[in-house]
């Protein structure tokens, strides 16, 4: 099978260097988005799986280092290396600090740009693969879809179905504790990491966009359903549960 094409999101206000970058590095096999501003960031990640977000510092608007933070406050954990035409050592601190990945100084090469994108993205699939080729155990089937969950992907009949970082990682979560009920702080914790600023309405946003992409009918979910009073529970098999499950998974209530 066909490795999927590494996806990669540029927001940089200088068109010759959008231009520039999006022709080399699709060149070298990457699927490349570019924007002018922060603005479509956010819902473009909403919309599409990525591997990498690009992020100039000098921006019109909010500015990269803003959208960072903001970013991060939200969840989103999708590796984010920042662009600086600044060369003071304390913007790459406090880019680290809002929660950028890598930082590389303008003016760059586009080589030098590609092999930073390529070590993010070596350092993910490390940080999520498993030893040896994927195996059953690395899939989660229900319903029409597959989880792939070494590979970050999600197809539906043998089509890839577009996640963002937070909707797989959220994803993910449930699907590593099926029929297990999940306490929305304890699914926080599992979906995005200890050092998070998530809140339980962000969550319950994240469900209700996942329940778009994989029920029937969203509004009688029958893989991620909802445990009054607890949070939520993945049913591989969709069957309609009766009540809650008397015993939350890992002791959450």
């Amino acid at each position: 099978m066909t490795a999927t094409p590494s996806r990669i999101l540029i927001a940089d206000d200088e068109a010759d260097l959008r231009a520039l970058l999006q022709r080399y590095l699709s060149d070298q096999g990457l699927v490349v988005r570019s924007v002018e501003n922060a603005q479509p960031v956010e819902r473009l990640l909403a919309r599409e799986r990525f591997d990498v977000l690009v992020l100039d510092v000098m921006m019109p608007g909010e500015d990269g280092l803003a959208l960072c933070r903001r970013l991060r406050a939200q969840g989103e954990t999708i590796p984010i290396l920042m662009l600086t035409a600044r060369g003071d050592p304390i913007d790459r601190i406090v880019g680290l600090e809002m929660g950028a990945d890598d930082y590389l100084p303008k003016p760059f090469t586009p080589r030098e740009l590609l092999a930073r994108l390529q070590a993010l993205i070596r350092r993910q699939h490390m940080l999520g693969a498993h030893a040896g080729p994927p195996t059953e155990a690395d899939s989660v089937r229900f319903g029409a879809f597959t989880l792939h969950r070494q590979q970050r992907r999600l197809e539906r009949d043998g089509d890839d179905v577009p996640l963002s970082t937070v909707e797989f990682n959220l994803l993910q979560a449930l699907a590593q504790h099926p029929n297990r009920p999940l306490g929305r702080d304890r699914l926080m914790v599992l979906a995005h990491g200890h050092d998070h600023a998530a809140t339980d309405r962000s969550i319950d946003v994240q469900v209700m966009r996942l329940r778009k992409l994989i029920e029937t009918d969203p509004t009688q979910p029958r893989h991620i359903q909802t445990v009054w009073g607890l949070g939520y529970v993945f049913v591989p098999d969709g069957q309609l549960q009766g009540r809650a499950p008397a015993q939350p998974a890992d002791g959450t209530a």
